[in-house]
Formats: C-alpha cells, sequence, structure tokens
C-alpha cells in the first residue's frame, strides 16, 4: 500500500482564470453534501481555502427514488444555507449542483424552489453523464495520472458513475442508478447481513453490470480510481488492517487482496454496531457500508482492477474547476460555446443533421439578431448558449421524420447522453428552444413548458422567437441574406434590417422572416419592422 501527497495544491490542466478569484462549489448528493472553497493562484494553480461537509440522508428507496421526503428536504436547506455563509465569508462565487436524489424526484421543483428561496442558492441538476464528466476532472487536479488511461468511479447514495479518459479526453462515461443507499434499501432494508442477502446482491451487481464491464474491457485503462466516501471507508479499514492509516487517504493504493480482506471484515459484521466497531470505519456510514463494500468488490472483480488508488477530489472539486477555468473572458468555439460544450453538440450534428451549412448560418444569423436586441431583451450571457446549441440542433429530429421533426429534435436533446457541459436545465432549455424553433409557439397546455419557471419560459420565448426569425433570413438556404442590422425606430417600432449583395435576390428571405416575427413579437413586446438592403 502506498501514498501520495495530498492535492491542495495540484496543478490544474488548464487555465483556471484570474489569480485572487475565490469561488465555492456544493455537491448536493444521496448520502451528503459537500463544499469546496478555494482561490485561484498563478501559474494555473488553485488554493483550498476550506471544506465542509454534512451527511443529510436526502435520498432513499430500493427502487426509482421519486420522492423527497420534507424532512430530508429540511436538512438539506439547512445544510445549504450555512454553506452559502460559509462562502459569503470567504468573498466566494458559489455553485450548487445537485445528483441523483434530486434528479430523479418527481417534486424535485419544490426541493429546488425551496433551496431558492429559503437558502439563498440556485441549484442546477446535472445530468449523470455530466457528473460522471466532472468527477473525471476533479479526479485529474488530484493525482498525477495526466498522462495515463484511467478509469475512474464514484460509488454515490443513489447512483455510480463510470468514467474512461486520458488526460482532457473523456472515452467513455456512465451513471448507473445503483448506490450504496439504494442497495441498502433493497437488500439489508434494517442495517443487517446475512449470507443469503448478500448472496442476492452479489448477484444482482453482476447482472446489472455485465454491459458495463464488456465496454470497460474493449477501452481498457492502466490505472483504477475510486473518488467517494464509500471507497474511502473501504480502504480505511484496508490500512488499518495492516496498521498503516495515512494521514489522508488520496493517492493511497491498496491491491486486490488486502481490498477483498477488508470486505470480507465488513460484510462478516451482521450488525452497523458491529461495523463500527472496526478500525477505519465511519460510524455516519455504518449502515450504508455493507452495500457499499459489496458494490465495490463486485466493481473491481467485474472489471479486472487489481489495484486500487483513492482520490480525495472528486464532483465537488470538478464543480469547482469548471467555474475557474470560465471566468470572464470569450469562450472559444462556433460563437460563444466552450469547446466541450462544442465538441459534444457537433457530435449530436454529426449523428443527426444533413444540412450542416444552413444549421450554422441560420444560427450565425440568430446570434447577431440577439446581440441587436440585447436592450429589449436583457438576457444574460448564458442564454447565448442556449440559442446557439437550440439553433445548430434545431433539425436534428429530421431523422426521424420531417413531420414534426421539431418535437422529434426535442425528444433527441433532452435525451442524449452527449451534451456534456450542460446542466439538465440547460438542456432543456435548449430542447425547447430547438422545439418551438416552428410551427405552433410555446402554451401553456405544453407540459414540458409549463414545468418551467416564468423566467425559463420567458428566455425560451425570446430565444425561439429570435431562432425563427434567423431561419427565415436563410429560407432559400443559399446565404441570401449576410448580416443583420437593428435600431429602435421613431416610430416606435424595432427595425431590423438584413443585409444583402442583391436585395432583390432576398426578397423570399425577407417574405419569410416577416412571417415568423409573431413569437419575437410577443416576447419583446414590440412590433418589429424588417427590411433589407
Amino acid at each position: 500500500m502506498t501514498s501520495q501527497p495530498a492535492p491542495s495544491d495540484h496543478q490544474a490542466t488548464m487555465p483556471l482564470g484570474r489569480a485572487d478569484d475565490v469561488v465555492a462549489a456544493v455537491d448536493i448528493g444521496t448520502n451528503s453534501l459537500h463544499l469546496v472553497v478555494a482561490r485561484a493562484l498563478p501559474s494555473r494553480r488553485f488554493q483550498v481555502l476550506t471544506t465542509e461537509k454534512e451527511m443529510v440522508r436526502l435520498g432513499s428507496g430500493s427502487g426509482e427514488m421519486k420522492h423527497l421526503e420534507p424532512d430530508a428536504m429540511d436538512r438539506g436547506v439547512r445544510a445549504l444555507e450555512r454553506f452559502r455563509h460559509t462562502a459569503a465569508a470567504h468573498g466566494a462565487r458559489l455553485r450548487a449542483v445537485a445528483t441523483s436524489a434530486v434528479r430523479e424526484a418527481e417534486n424535485r421543483n419544490e426541493f429546488l424552489e425551496r433551496c431558492r428561496k429559503e437558502a439563498g442558492v440556485d441549484v442546477e441538476v446535472i445530468s449523470g453523464v455530466e457528473e460522471a464528466r466532472l468527477i473525471h476532472l476533479g479526479v485529474l487536479q488530484a493525482l498525477p495520472v495526466y498522462d495515463r488511461q484511467i478509469l475512474c468511479f464514484d460509488i454515490g447514495g443513489g447512483s455510480t458513475e463510470f468514467v474512461i479518459g486520458k488526460g482532457p479526453d473523456v472515452l467513455l462515461a456512465r451513471s448507473l442508478k445503483v448506490g450504496a443507499i439504494r442497495l441498502t434499501d433493497r437488500f439489508f432494508p434494517t442495517g443487517d447481513t446475512d449470507p443469503s442477502s448478500l448472496a442476492h446482491c452479489r448477484a444482482f451487481l453482476r447482472s446489472f453490470l455485465a454491459p458495463l464491464a464488456s465496454e470497460v474491457h474493449a477501452l481498457g485503462f492502466e490505472t483504477a480510481v475510486a473518488s467517494s466516501g464509500t471507497a474511502e471507508c473501504v480502504v480505511a479499514v484496508a490500512a488499518a488492517a495492516v496498521g498503516d492509516a495515512p494521514r489522508n487517504l488520496n493517492g493511497f493504493t491498496v491491491d486486490r487482496q488486502a481490498l477483498g480482506d477488508a470486505v470480507g471484515r465488513l460484510t462478516a459484521a451482521t450488525t452497523p454496531a458491529e461495523r463500527m466497531s472496526i478500525r477505519g470505519v465511519d460510524a455516519r456510514r455504518a449502515d450504508i457500508l455493507a452495500a457499499g463494500a459489496v458494490w465495490l468488490d463486485v466493481i473491481c472483480d467485474s472489471l479486472g482492477i487489481s489495484e486500487l488508488t483513492i482520490s480525495e477530489y472528486a464532483l465537488r472539486e470538478g464543480v469547482l474547476l469548471d467555474q475557474l477555468r470560465s471566468t470572464d473572458g470569450p469562450h472559444d468555439g462556433l460563437h460563444h460555446l466552450s469547446d466541450l460544450r462544442r465538441a459534444s453538440v457537433e457530435h449530436l450534428l454529426d449523428q443527426f443533421e444533413t444540412d450542416r451549412a444552413h444549421a450554422l448560418w441560420t444560427t450565425e444569423l440568430a446570434l447577431q439578431l440577439f446581440d441587436q436586441t440585447r436592450s429589449l431583451h436583457g438576457l444574460d450571457e448564458r442564454s447565448i448558449d442556449y440559442l446557439e446549441a437550440g439553433g445548430l440542433l434545431a433539425n436534428v429530429g429530421q431523422c426521424i421524420a420531417h413531420s414534426g421533426h421539431h418535437k422529434h429534435s426535442y425528444y433527441l436533446i433532452r435525451n442524449s447522453e452527449h451534451l456534456t457541459g450542460f446542466t439538465s436545465r440547460e438542456i432543456e432549455l435548449i430542447a425547447q428552444v430547438a422545439r418551438y424553433h416552428r410551427r405552433s409557439p410555446p402554451k401553456p397546455s405544453h407540459a414540458e413548458f409549463a414545468a418551467l419557471d416564468a423566467d425559463d419560459q420567458q428566455t425560451v420565448r425570446i430565444l425561439a422567437g429570435l431562432l425563427r426569425v434567423g431561419i427565415g433570413l436563410d429560407r432559400g438556404h443559399r446565404w441570401a441574406v449576410q448580416g443583420v442590422r437593428g435600431r429602435r425606430g421613431t416610430d416606435g417600432r424595432f427595425h431590423i434590417v438584413a443585409l444583402a449583395d442583391d436585395p432583390d435576390r432576398a426578397q423570399l428571405e425577407l417574405y419569410s422572416a416577416d412571417a415568423r416575427k409573431g413569437l419575437l413579437e410577443f416576447a419583446l413586446g414590440v412590433d418589429l419592422e424588417l427590411s433589407v438592403e
């Protein structure tokens, strides 16, 4: 067993923004809430100022975690409010993300609203694949594995994320709805174990993991890394058994035999009280540790892991780094999309879009309209990403059918696992911008639109309205309009001027854009006058 230095000041893989920027990240998990506050330093480094953790058991349930209980929400909101005060005391910008328990709950909007109103924090719900990407980003800062192909996994309370990556590139990202709390509720509801329940749990997990195991074996890996509290606890038990108890576990490596022995000790203890007596066990985790240990053991067996290394950085550090990397400055990409977001959008384009040139140009015209109408809509810079992604992907549904393809586009975008770099809320907004690029405008009777809050509904109206006009201005798929200019007229109208080398040739585009302007007029609350010159 070996260990490496703590990750308090590791080299980051990409620029982290201005020195002295202070940011905070919160990971709202099924079992715990985690906070990390850090300052960006020169030379692409960062310094952790403080960390906090509170076990709130936000989620529970053996199957689909469909409901957040009121007392669990109370605990989560209180912890989040305390974290906000800690972040504020350091002058930090705070970003909070929620994972399995919240994203699966049917009453998640109630919790998110309480976080906003009572804790003063807007919480982003991220997809499982995005969670895996951010975990990978965190691991890269904790361990010297940048040049190796690594397998990293994080066993949470409600789900487990797996990533195979090399350097900044993610080769595989999967999220499985299996976690320590979910398994405990299903197989060990009292926290007690017996040979029969352990055998059933192992058989279930081997079967569940088999498809992913095939993918992992096909890609291969050089180093296996675990980054969760469950893995840390099992490895701590392994270390304590041989009298090797390092000050911290980051970079601590344990071989398969020692890991299996630790799992055997934890599962042989038939009650939580017995497990608490084992050196290395966190008493707060004793009731769910048997399930987590079995899951860790099956992962190692099924994926061929002979040696496991612990990373003390995971999702929260990934969120923090993502936040630091995006500090100020223009984004690279098609217009404003970051490299990561652009790559994921282009992946979908490659799969489904047949007329890329038209998608690019109509989106560019819509983005120019966004810039020209800033004084009317007042949307922030993040909305540019939603417009650009929604515009580029608006017609991907044509791969299913031309009739109603806007609805098919919504479905493909909303259910894609490839839009990395976006939160679940952002993917929903992008999907709805694409959904309303044609035909009927957003209506309260449309369930997905009605589920948005008032601000997001208005964002969709504005962005979809801009996209409709942009699409109209390339009606003939021939770039007859080279750009747009906008100004407020003395008549109270807002004038949009289409710029064309040959105004006569652009009459079809002008007519089409004028016919599509209704949603934008409604959203902006102003009459639009279109002309060409």
